[in-house]
């Protein structure tokens, strides 16, 4: 390599991420072009003829290939239609020294991305690397942002379905996501909360900085301001480190506080203060630590009720609610069920590498028909349960859950749902985990219902163990 070629070399990125496979008879040209490209890319391997080359190219993978045009037995002008038969879709760069305009119009025609003239010098066959490196590059960028873009698409610009009511929540979500107004989502369990934060986060200017979600219900009372603002060393037994809490974590960005109506009152009472001054103090700190976060509070509880039962701060629900948005049940907009359905079963069944069960009319039908008390998450689940499952023939193409039970109709919304919970308890022998998984809500869900039904259980409805504080399962 000469001085001028080392020079040019340093305008030459790290290819540390690419191999290339160097295919030529003449020992001396191999070794020239390893040593110029070794040190540069991750990979660098050689073979003198077709059949070496393609002995490696079985069990390694390569980005590149230098092609020599006159090798011994097949020629690399013949072998390079074959290879792009196959289903290689790298570059390939030919080279040689005797060549004409019409073997460089066959080269070209048979897949080559570019033609090199021996003798060449380093920095030509670097140039001519390079230049296939950034197509390669700029084809796993756009691949990267296809699949960002779909998902995008998926949980922002298509909250699945036409309904009126999620078109409603999908231009409202337009329009304040912008803003660095603090949200508060209220809905059932399963309706999409979670979705609906990280799609206010991705439209807004934050969408660069950390989305940080927080289930308050997940965190032992005792531990939820440490979690939140962070502790200093010694500041409680087994505080034997500093540590940063998620407000720190979220800089910049959104904290999503998922089941905020589960905050202790004292909790509460430190939210508030952080909201309103936009600054924390780390549990046994003396020092308060400025933070720029945008709030997206989530409850499955009506925060209205909690405020008028006592157990949730009418300051810090006012703070939280300057924009308060309720997320729809499923069965308030059933003509969506189809084109969720659809949804998960293309995702999933890619997923899992399984083909998509047929959505019939009538399974559609049916699932249409059913009302779904885990809302969106329970289809989710049902979905993938079936296409784990293979069929939906042994659920009777239905959830396995029971349908409401004949005379229904005359009830409150809030007491079918609570029959459907209770035939379910007692379908599962009282098993909670399992009546939770089926109905598509956590556990601590269900076991706060039953704990409001209170003795419940003396209806008849299901087994007095299912409402027990510590229930079955």
């Amino acid at each position: 390599m000469t001085r001028n070629d080392s020079a040019t070399a340093a305008d030459f990125g790290n290819w540390q991420a690419y191999s290339i496979l160097i295919v030529d008879d003449e020992a001396g040209m191999r070794s020239f072009l390893e040593r110029a490209l070794q040190t540069r890319c991750g990979r660098v391997q050689t073979a003198a003829d077709v059949e070496g080359a393609a002995e490696l190219m079985a069990h390694l993978h390569f980005d590149l290939i230098v092609l020599d045009i006159s090798l011994p037995g097949k020629s690399g002008i013949e072998w390079l239609p074959e290879l792009r038969r196959g289903g290689y879709a790298g570059d390939v760069v030919l080279v040689t020294a005797f060549a004409d305009m019409e073997t460089a119009i066959s080269a070209l025609r048979g897949g080559a991305s570019d033609f090199i003239l021996k003798p060449f010098r380093v920095d030509q066959i670097l140039n001519s690397i390079k230049r296939c490196f950034e197509r390669a590059g700029l084809a796993r960028e756009n691949f990267v942002l296809r699949r960002e873009l779909a998902e995008l698409c998926a949980e922002v610009d298509g909250f699945v379905g036409h309904s009126s009511a999620i078109q409603h929540l999908r231009a409202l979500v337009r329009r304040i996501a912008p803003m660095p107004t603090t949200v508060l989502l209220q809905g059932e369990s399963g309706t999409g909360k979670e979705v609906t934060a990280r799609a206010l986060h991705q439209m807004s200017p934050r969408a660069q900085r950390p989305f940080v979600p927080v289930n308050c219900a997940a965190i032992p009372p005792e531990l939820i301001e440490s979690e939140l603002f962070g502790h200093v060393r010694g500041a409680f037994t087994g505080a034997g480190e500093s540590r940063n809490g998620l407000f720190y974590y979220a800089h910049g960005g959104t904290l999503f506080l998922d089941e905020i109506g589960e905050l202790p009152l004292a909790m509460q009472t430190k939210l508030l203060r952080a909201l309103e001054e936009r600054r924390i103090r780390p549990v046994g700190s003396v020092r308060e630590v400025p933070v720029d976060v945008r709030i997206i509070a989530a409850s499955n509880r009506d925060l209205n009720a909690e405020v008028a039962a006592g157990r949730f701060r009418q300051d810090l629900y006012f703070r939280l609610a300057v924009v308060d948005i309720t997320i729809p049940p499923l069965r308030s907009r059933s003509e969506d069920i189809p084109d969720l359905a659809r949804h998960f079963m293309a995702l999933f069944s890619a997923e899992l590498g399984v083909d998509p069960l047929p959505l019939s009319p009538g399974v559609v039908a049916r699932l249409a028909a059913y009302p779904w008390p885990g809302n969106v998450r329970e289809l989710r689940n049902f979905v993938e349960r079936s296409l784990i499952l293979g069929s939906f023939a042994d659920q009777g193409a239905a959830p396995p859950e029971p349908a409401p039970a004949a005379g229904d109709e005359g009830l409150t919304l809030a007491e079918v749902e609570r029959r459907h919970i209770l035939r379910v308890l007692a379908a599962v022998g009282g098993n909670k985990s399992e009546a939770a998984r089926r109905l598509g809500v956590s556990r601590k869900t269900l076991e706060r219902k039953c704990a409001e039904w209170g003795r419940a259980a003396a209806d008849g409805d299901a087994p007095a163990a299912a409402y027990a504080p510590g229930g079955a399962g």
